[in-house]
């Protein structure tokens, strides 16, 4: 299946559950998260923030914040597509819909840090196959956000068990993520 086929069917069936079975489901991710020991130990973490009927990242931004972490937001350049990661203080006061009506800190809010202080990065996608390949939006953000991180940082995707895939198509700058969250299990992808 191509990329764009997958996106749509998956999409999809993601838009098909209930509010009520995002944020269940959601938390259940968030509580698998804060075990990791990735998590545990990092000071700054980035988090994607949530849009439509992704796995919600509202209670864990707040949760990292009240545990005294360094939380960061990206906001998109669209021209040359691009994220700078933000410092967030506060969701409501720091966010506001952005580039693709997605919320992002405000431009009087930005509060940029280096991509290479991050310790953690949560990133969001559309599909992932148990390897750790991760279909995204289609606008290559992220795959040119990663090159600027420590190469130790873990990539932690946060996902539904409807998004796992068999097989995710990818092309050769495409890096897969380290771990795959979901309701019901940890995905451990990298091969040591």
């Amino acid at each position: 299946m191509k990329k764009k086929e997958l996106r749509r069917l998956i999409i999809d069936r993601r838009d098909q559950l209930t509010g009520e079975q995002i944020l269940a489901k959601s938390l259940q991710i968030a509580e698998r998260l804060f075990c990791l020991p990735a998590y545990r130990k990092a000071e700054m973490v980035m988090f994607f923030i949530s849009f439509g009927s992704e796995v919600v990242t509202r209670p864990m931004v707040e949760k990292a914040l009240e545990e005294g972490k360094t939380a960061l937001a990206p906001r998109a350049r669209p021209k040359t597509r691009e994220l700078i990661p933000s410092r967030i203080l506060d969701w409501d006061e720091d966010l506001a819909p952005g580039a693709y009506g997605i919320p992002e800190p405000r431009e009087d809010k930005l509060r940029p840090c280096s991509p290479g202080d991050i310790d953690l990065l949560i990133v969001p996608g559309v599909a992932f196959d148990r390897t750790g390949n991760r279909l995204g939006y289609g606008g290559g953000y992220y795959d040119r956000f990663f090159p600027f991180l420590r190469s130790e940082v873990p990539l932690v995707a946060l996902a539904f068990e409807i998004q796992i895939v068999p097989s995710v198509p990818v092309n050769g700058w495409d890096r897969p993520v380290d771990l795959v969250i979901t309701e019901k299990e940890v995905i451990e992808t990298r091969k040591d």
